[in-house]
């Protein structure tokens, strides 16, 4: 009985809400850009755009948690890939330009058969979970299509992705053809995926099931802002560029490399930095206050990521990372007037 309430409620509420458009057609008003170039997204000719450099995610400002998301999306080129996550994290989880999130993938490849598809598969990433409506051959919490609709590089598709009380559904194309229940997180942001090549997005507009709301204050990875562009070192300072190699969502440092600060100073400020030595063993650092000797000392006996998060209160400096062959990723900075709670 009260299941049958809350599917009648659902129902209700679908039909009582309003279409609002989640993109504008004029400016990225409503959305943030969590880990690429200030070039990777940019709005034209009333579309979203991607370059697809660097990998990472444009998200929305607000969560969302029961919704219907409708989007038209174009790959320029064969082989393109991007996506579209919901019930995302706020910020890429350690070692990866990805943020947890339930994917609907937007991809143009062909792969072995019963692997993967390009036309409409829905899964769950970095450590999100869901139940596939059909199992996968492989057993992983991957959704494959029941029909191949998606149409070739060079063509508008339509996605429309609806989000029930845990359930996810994707049609593709005007016919639902995936899907999975038991989504957790049940909540979250929605993102756009950059994935190595240029992809469109149009018409991308969203029913709210249940009322959108902007994140709670308390949220941990809330308003930390990107010192790192996957595609150059702007922002960054060294006395040797040349021992420092700028990789798509990783920066690598060569073993007898020169620090690298930041070119703005910073005070009071909490500070992310992934790293990993992929030697297998290695030291490093992360420097605060424009000087060595402050330093958070980074050694590992292994090629795993590593996530160092603290809060710097020393006297106003820069932000500097050490050589040591480390490679480092989502380098974050959130100016505070304290330390954190």
């Amino acid at each position: 009985m009260r299941r049958a309430v809350i599917v009648l409620w659902l129902a209700i509420s679908s039909s009582a809400a309003e279409w609002k458009p989640l993109f504008n057609g004029r400016d990225l008003s409503g959305w943030t850009n969590v880990n690429c170039a200030p070039s990777t997204w940019s709005v034209r000719d009333d579309m979203v755009v991607s370059t697809g450099v660097p990998t990472g995610v444009l998200r929305t400002l607000r969560e969302y948690e029961n919704f219907i998301l409708e989007v038209e999306w174009k790959h320029l080129k064969p082989g393109g890939n991007a996506g579209l996550f919901v019930h995302s994290g706020a910020l890429p989880v350690r070692g990866q330009p990805f943020t947890k999130a339930i994917e609907v993938q937007i991809i143009d490849s062909n792969h072995p058969e019963g692997w993967a598809t390009s036309h409409g598969d829905v899964f769950s990433i970095q450590g999100a979970t869901f139940t596939p409506d059909r199992p996968h051959p492989k057993g992983w919490m991957r959704c494959l299509p029941s029909e191949r609709r998606a149409r070739p590089a060079g063509e508008w598709n339509h996605y429309r992705v609806e989000c029930r009380d845990g359930r996810i559904t994707l049609a593709v194309n005007g016919k639902e053809v995936s899907g999975g229940s038991k989504c957790n997180p049940g909540k979250g942001f929605i993102c756009l995926e950059s994935e190595g090549s240029e992809c469109h997005f149009r018409n991308i507009r969203i029913q709210e099931i249940t009322p959108s709301r902007p994140p709670s204050p308390d949220t941990p990875d809330l308003d930390f802002v990107s010192l790192y562009t996957g595609v150059d070192l702007s922002g960054w300072k060294t006395t040797d560029p040349e021992t420092w190699k700028v990789n798509d969502w990783t920066l690598e440092s060569s073993a007898g490399a020169s620090p690298l600060w930041t070119e703005r100073n910073y005070q009071k400020c909490h500070v992310i930095v992934d790293w990993r030595f992929p030697s297998g063993r290695g030291e490093s650092a992360i420097y605060v206050g424009g000087r060595t000797n402050d330093a958070i000392k980074l050694t590992a006996t292994d090629s795993e990521w590593h996530r160092s998060s603290f809060y710097n209160s020393v006297s106003s400096g820069a932000i500097g990372l050490g050589g040591g062959g480390a490679h480092f990723a989502n380098i974050y900075v959130k100016e505070m007037a304290g330390p954190p709670k």
